[in-house]
């Protein structure tokens, strides 16, 4: 991997961990195109998932702070009412990737006609948020399930996990920021667990450190750590304005142009 492979991957993990882009179906399409060796991708995937999970730590710092501080005062009040949620919100996602590891990992191998078709499914999720006017409700024990089945599904590459889970969100009826919150939040603790499995595989692994530079490591980090600042605020202005709608658009466009490379190569 090179230097100027390093910055993009990086940028493209950063912005499209929060735009409604799916992550996971850019990076495949940009590790496909760049020709970037699977064996390179692990210990680069750990560092830019680190990356974005401290981009979202940054933003939402006061947030999370409230959080731990209503946890530690051992009462039920909103902030432990709130990470009870984000638990419930883990449960599709971690049995998923618990009983369905093996399944999931044959998905990620440059196949950009599945991550084309995905793509596809992304832009008719954020379609459906074009119509779902209106949204004053709050996230509930039972709203924050069924946003987690929606990230569960987008475990899938293409299909966006922040486009599906907001996307699930008002069309539950919660409020435009409160969904951006929520869905932001809750991915926090399944990426650190992502992170942790992926450094178990990597420390089983080590003959793949000579593979990529600490340099580049850095470049990458680095790329996602401010594309995803940026992102992330970004995202947050973009669903309290309604115009997730562009971003179907952009979805269709990318996954048709996938698709025709996929079934064309």
């Amino acid at each position: 991997m090179s230097f100027i492979e390093a910055l993009i991957l990086g940028v493209i993990q950063g912005l499209t961990e929060f735009l409604p882009v799916s992550s996971s179906g850019h990076l495949e399409l940009g590790t496909y195109f760049l020709g970037v060796q699977s064996e390179d991708n692990l210990l680069f995937s750990i560092i830019l998932h680190g990356a974005t999970a401290c981009s979202t730590i940054v933003i939402f710092r006061n947030e999370i702070l409230e959080i731990i501080k209503g946890i530690f005062k051992f009462e039920w009040n909103q902030s432990t009412q709130f990470a009870a949620m984000i638990v419930l919100s883990m449960i599709p996602v971690g049995i998923v990737g618990v009983f369905f590891e093996d399944q999931i990992e044959s998905l990620f191998g440059g196949n950009i006609l599945l991550v084309g078709t995905m793509l596809l499914v992304t832009a008719a999720l954020l379609s459906i948020t074009y119509f779902s006017k209106k949204n004053e409700g709050e996230v509930t024990f039972k709203s924050s399930f069924i946003i987690g089945l929606a990230q569960a599904i987008a475990i899938m590459p293409g299909i966006s996990r922040s486009g599906a889970t907001i996307s699930m969100a008002l069309m539950l009826g919660v409020d435009k920021q409160k969904a951006a919150k929520f869905s932001f939040l809750m991915v926090l603790p399944p990426i650190l667990g992502a992170m942790l499995l992926k450094t178990k595989d990597f420390l089983e692994q080590p003959e793949f450190v000579s593979n990529i530079s600490g340099m580049n490591l850095t470049v990458g980090f680095l790329a996602a750590f401010f594309s995803g600042l940026l992102a992330c605020q970004w995202m947050i202005s973009i669903v309290q304005k309604g115009k997730l709608i562009y971003f179907a658009a952009y979805c269709a466009v990318v996954g048709l142009l996938a698709v025709a490379g996929g079934l064309l190569w």
